[in-house]
């Protein structure tokens, strides 16, 4: 939607601005370090050499700029390749860096096809370091390239995907817990790393929550996201669109469709993927992150928390997690037992702040915080 692009160019400043305000705190020259007498309040940081910067198409402007800029920021030449589906925003922005007084020896741009020009940037012998956000997989590659390498051990920041779920109890809102599901679930037509994949509601709280839930989503509008009234967009390519729908009529023969919604007559010479919703006896048959507007629903008892929470760590994924709850033992409980970079409390798990919380995740979800 037009509030996503929004949010995109809002981001990719935040990262600017942030990124200098680090730089000019944390790294200064040597002629600048003070003397023998002097007090040395900071260490002398310096860059790697050239690093590459491997982003990703869901936020073409603002991943691509943050990883650019923080690279830059910390004395490194980058080379920035951007996402084969989004090469033009990149150009744009790599245009307008040049113009603000960015040397082109400093930063180029290699768009083109990934494995092409990522096998020929992680074997080059003058490579300082890897940025990467994208899938998992991928990301195996980059580390696996890496590590084959001969000569100084490498550093790989990588943000990948996530099982991501939102647990909800029964002493939360209902209200609240649904709005906050629908804009994790199926904002940007589900296509951020960050998103809800799997709700947990506990038994006491499910019909009202689901029935809830369904209605909210029976309300979203799908459609030409440059109309303000529209609520859910198109996929990105073809590929994922048939990867959905392929995981879609899966789920339609082993899980209970709670809703699918029809595709308009309009978008049926698009990409676009309808919001649907899922239940599932459990998260067992969810082996890897479905990229999209699909949520999945599990029940869980009472005394069964625990159990929730070893499930969610047995994916080997740990980006985010959401929990309504109001109650503090329960929050401390979770917090405590998943495995997660970001969690979230009472609110939606997108859309973290520049400035304001470190965003990564573990395991499968990446290195940790950026």
């Amino acid at each position: 939607t037009l509030d996503n692009a929004q949010a995109d160019l809002r981001e990719a400043v935040d990262f600017l601005r942030y990124y200098a305000a680090e730089a000019r705190e944390k790294f200064f020259r040597p002629e600048d370090m003070p003397g023998p007498t002097g007090e040395l309040n900071q260490l002398y940081l310096h860059g790697r050499g050239v690093f590459a910067c491997i982003a990703p198409w869901n936020f073409p402007l603002a991943i691509f700029t943050g990883q650019t800029a923080a690279a830059l920021a910390a004395g490194n030449t980058v080379l920035a390749k951007p996402a084969e589906q989004t090469p033009l925003i990149a150009y744009e922005a790599v245009k307008l860096m040049h113009q603000a007084g960015v040397p082109a020896e400093v930063l180029s741009l290699l768009p083109g096809d990934g494995a092409r020009i990522g096998g020929t940037l992680l074997k080059h012998p003058l490579l300082g370091g890897v940025a990467f956000t994208g899938s998992t997989q991928t990301a195996h590659i980059i580390n696996r390239s890496l590590a084959a390498r001969n000569g100084a051990i490498l550093p790989l920041i990588a943000e990948t995907g996530g099982m991501n779920a939102m647990i909800v109890d029964s002493s939360a809102l209902p209200e609240q817990a649904v709005r906050d599901l629908i804009l994790s679930a199926f904002d940007s037509a589900g296509q951020r790393c960050s998103a809800a994949r799997i709700l947990f509601v506990q038994e006491e709280a499910a019909k009202r929550t689901i029935d809830m839930l369904v209605g909210a989503t029976e309300e979203l509008k799908v459609g030409d996201p440059l109309q303000f009234s529209i609520d859910v967009g198109p996929v990105i390519d073809t590929e994922a669109k048939d990867k959905l729908e392929a995981h879609k009529a899966r789920m339609a023969r082993e899980a209970k469709t709670l809703i699918d919604l029809a595709l308009p007559e309009a978008c049926k010479a698009g990409t676009f993927v309808t919001p649907a919703i899922y239940e599932l006896p459990s998260i067992e048959p969810l082996k890897e992150e479905v990229f999209g507007p699909c949520l999945h629903v599990v029940r869980y008892k009472a005394d069964k928390l625990d159990q929730v929470c070893e499930a969610l760590n047995a994916t080997g994924y740990g980006l985010t997690l959401g929990l309504h709850s109001r109650i503090e033992d329960t929050v401390e409980q979770v917090a405590r037992s998943v495995r997660v970079g970001n969690m979230y409390v009472n609110r939606n798990q997108i859309g973290a702040i520049v400035g304001s919380q470190p965003f990564g995740g573990e395991g499968l979800s990446g290195t940790g915080p950026k």
